[in-house]
């Protein structure tokens, strides 16, 4: 769709726009200081409202988080129906997503709303970052190995809550995992010059490693029997607990994507599978990874070594 729309004028100080997919704008406004700007909002995938605002206000600024930027400002969106659901709900939805801002120094300035049948909620975000500092999804480079920081199957355990399906404890995991804000990631990733990274979120883990790859001209290889995955995932993919990204991420890779025979089906699902407020995958040159690894793991203690970037081959992902 996007491809349909005319030209814009260029502008020197975009630095990052729209036509890579990357996580989010970035914008110069001065040598030393761009603006990092995004936007997400989405439907509950939680029962607890007050969950809901805070999964909701964290992957908004991850987009932020995953540029290595600092998050400083953000304005509410809010789909809420006049009639037939209690307004405290929304004012639970809107405390938990305050309490996130306030955690991470990120200031409401406001906001805007609109009734509607079906309940959605999120943030644009505006963030700021040293120009020359930029993590982006076109900085990997043959050489690197790709980290990721959390793990996946946040997707089919939402959907094993929807279906009361997904046991207490797989779902407090998964929750855990939400909540665990890509701050300490980005600061690593700024001390250690990073200059390729993205976050794992509706495109999976696949699709946003394919962006990568795409948008860095190479090809990355991925170990699938070292990604890290929550507890109860497989067996909730196993039984066919599957959102709708299953379909639609297949579909967005297309052909550019190969699997090995022996990954198996429940895997393989997990890697397409949508997720909220997921990690962040990270490319580095291999000399300086353990070093990052470490650090990463004081926050993020499932922070995984999943693959690693070569010239560019036949595919643009290579999964083993």
């Amino acid at each position: 769709m996007l491809s349909g729309l005319p030209k814009q004028p260029f502008d020197r100080n975009v630095i990052v726009g729209y036509d890579l997919a990357d996580d989010a704008g970035v914008y110069r406004l001065r040598d030393d200081l761009a603006i990092v700007q995004t936007l997400d909002f989405f439907t509950p995938i939680v029962d607890d409202p007050f969950d809901y605002g805070r999964i909701a206000a964290l992957n908004s600024i991850n987009d932020v988080w995953a540029m290595a930027g600092t998050p400083i400002t953000a304005m509410a969106i809010t789909c809420f129906p006049k009639k037939g659901v209690d307004f405290s709900i929304l004012g639970e939805i809107m405390r938990g997503g305050l309490q996130i801002l306030t955690d991470n120094g990120v200031a409401l300035l406001g906001g805007h709303s609109v009734d509607n049948e079906q309940i959605m909620f999120g943030y644009s975000v505006t963030g700021v970052i040293d120009p020359n500092k930029v993590a982006t999804n076109a900085g990997a480079r043959p050489g690197d190995v790709i980290i990721l920081t959390k793990p996946i199957g946040t997707g089919v355990i939402s959907t094993g809550i929807k279906f009361a399906k997904a046991p207490p404890e797989v779902a407090a995991a998964s929750l855990e995992t939400m909540l665990t804000a890509g701050k300490q990631a980005a600061e690593a990733m700024r001390e250690f010059g990073v200059t390729g990274a993205t976050d794992v979120t509706g495109f999976a883990l696949l699709g946003h490693a394919w962006e990568l790859a795409r948008a860095s001209r190479v090809t990355i290889e991925i170990d699938s029997g070292q990604v890290p995955v929550l507890p109860g995932a497989l067996d909730l993919a196993s039984a066919g607990l599957l959102t709708s990204g299953d379909k639609t991420n297949r579909e967005y890779v297309g052909d550019d994507v190969a699997i090995a025979g022996n990954v198996s089906r429940e895997t393989g699902c997990l890697l397409f599978d949508p997720q909220t407020a997921g990690g962040l995958l990270i490319s580095i040159p291999e000399d300086r990874s353990a070093a990052l690894l470490e650090m990463l793991r004081e926050t993020y203690p499932h922070a995984a070594m999943i693959g690693r970037v070569v010239d560019h081959q036949q595919h643009s992902l290579v999964v083993s």
